[in-house]
């Protein structure tokens, strides 16, 4: 019996050796990793969270997390850990700083200056077209159709 009792103090022990995965009784702190392994990117796949990802990379970093979780570290010093280590590319939501204000900005921008462009492209096509002298066609065209709206025709 007492060793039963051994062996079953023995398994948190062996949980964290063998990769700190938390116990499935402990459904806060597989909700924590999941929550971040959803919030840092794969840095191999680059369109997938860690949580979606089953590149090598990705394996290690969700049982990164789950070790710290088991260290009792929070979620903030994780996701430090992971910046520090991987730099502000591996969170989906890097902070607005110096480093990362075209990231932030960039895309808002190309669209203001692509509507900009866009919108003088048709004011300049608009006033050449209003300042482009009628062909012969169109001219006989026109005055044909102002001819029938005249005589009452429609």
């Amino acid at each position: 019996m007492k060793r039963v009792l051994a062996l079953l103090a023995l398994v948190p022990a062996l949980a964290l050796a063998q990769g700190a995965q938390p116990l499935p009784e402990d459904p806060v702190a597989n909700k924590r990793a999941v929550h971040l392994a959803e919030q840092l990117r794969c840095l191999v796949c680059q369109n997938q969270s860690i949580a979606e990802s089953n590149a090598e990379l990705a394996v290690d970093l969700r049982r990164q997390i789950r070790e710290q979780i088991a260290q009792g570290k929070t979620d903030a010093e994780i996701a430090d850990y992971m910046v520090q280590r991987y730099g502000d590319f591996v969170l989906y939501r890097p902070p607005v700083k110096a480093t990362t204000l075209l990231l932030w900005f960039g895309p808002p921008l190309l669209l203001v200056i692509g509507i900009a462009v866009l919108v003088g492209f048709v004011r300049r096509r608009r006033v050449r077209i209003a300042q482009r002298p009628l062909t012969e066609e169109e001219r006989r065209e026109a005055e044909r159709l102002l001819q029938g709206t005249e005589s009452g025709q429609r």
